[in-house]
């Protein structure tokens, strides 16, 4: 492993990426108060809220990591016309991260809103609408991606939260023309319907992930996360896969070779937004022409540092330059 070449990749190559992000975009946003009573009206726990915070979730998490790490990535999704768009899109702005990819829809931002009491949550409250969206703004998304290709691109990440934008419709177009351009597209999945990823050269599930697709669950083991990612590979036509193991670290599965990586030791352990900065960094090294094996690497080397952190949490280049 030349971590000097990893350094210096970094420290200042990021810069030419052009990274697209096609996925679920959504706005994270936490209530953190103190609970000392119940209340009268009802028996539920008064919190009395000191502080509040938004961040960008989903697919805008992943964005967001490239951006932190020098690229310029481009983000394609599904918006509403609210409050909560107009909040994250100034996120987005502040950030430099191109949103004209985003689709203005009838349903509303996807939102999470979290309310913690102390140090427990007490509450989510989800705003969304995953049914099918309308063939129009499936179209416009899809004329999106090709314009982007046309003016090129070096990888493409689909991120899958299950909430209306990578169906196989979708999945299998910007699979397809991705590949007529030689674009690597790797995908973070949702859900156990993984063919609509079929010819993706990467996919980056958790355990929890890859146990929704088998036939039996498997522990987390280094021979038995190998014997399922080639399971995947076989039964899903997908190239390769990078599964991430939470206090094991990740591994790097390909037709002809194996690399396990173990993690570093946490005193905090919140897996929130690690898997968007897996596939974030990992996509980046592909883009900069990294091998797979150090690009995995990097990618483990961050994600060491989001789940030392409470909540949502995207990586910076200075952080991993320090870690590196």
């Amino acid at each position: 492993m030349d971590k000097e070449m990893l350094r210096d990749f970094i420290a200042g190559r990021t810069e030419k990426c052009r990274v697209l992000v096609v996925g679920d975009v959504m706005l994270d946003k936490y209530y953190y108060g103190e609970v000392s009573r119940i209340s009268p009206e009802a028996p539920v726990p008064i919190n009395h809220v000191v502080r509040t915070k938004e961040t960008l979730g989903g697919a805008a998490n992943v964005a967001h990591n490239l951006a932190l790490l020098g690229c310029r990535p481009f983000l394609a999704g599904f918006v509403g016309d609210d409050y909560h768009c107009r909040s994250l899109t100034d996120k987005l702005t502040a950030r430099g991260i191109d949103f004209r990819g985003l689709v203005p829809t009838d349903a509303p931002t996807t939102t999470k809103i979290r309310v913690i009491g102390g140090h427990q949550q007490m509450m989510r409250l989800d705003f969304e609408d995953t049914s099918p969206m309308e063939d129009i703004y499936e179209e416009r998304l899809h004329r999106y991606v090709e314009q982007k290709l046309e003016e090129s691109l070096d990888a493409v990440i689909l991120s899958d939260y299950g909430k209306g934008v990578c169906t196989e419709h979708t999945c299998r177009y910007v699979i397809g023309k991705c590949h007529e351009q030689g674009v690597p597209v790797v995908v973070d999945p949702k859900g156990p319907v993984w063919g609509k990823y079929a010819e993706a050269d990467y996919i980056t599930p958790n355990l929890k992930e890859i146990n929704e697709v088998l036939l039996e669950p498997i522990r987390n083991k280094d021979d038995q996360v190998e014997r399922a990612a080639r399971y995947i590979i076989r039964k899903f036509r997908i190239k390769n896969v990078v599964a991430t193991r939470s206090e094991c670290g990740l591994s790097l599965v390909q037709p002809e070779d194996v690399k396990h990586i173990p993690t570093k030791a946490q005193e905090v352990f919140d897996v929130s937004g690690a898997g968007d900065t897996v596939i974030a960094v990992f996509a980046l090294g592909l883009a900069g022409g990294l091998h797979p094996k150090d690009s995995a690497y990097l990618a483990n080397l961050a994600a060491s540092v989001v789940v030392a952190k409470l909540g949502t949490y995207a990586v910076s280049r200075e952080e991993l330059l320090a870690i590196l």
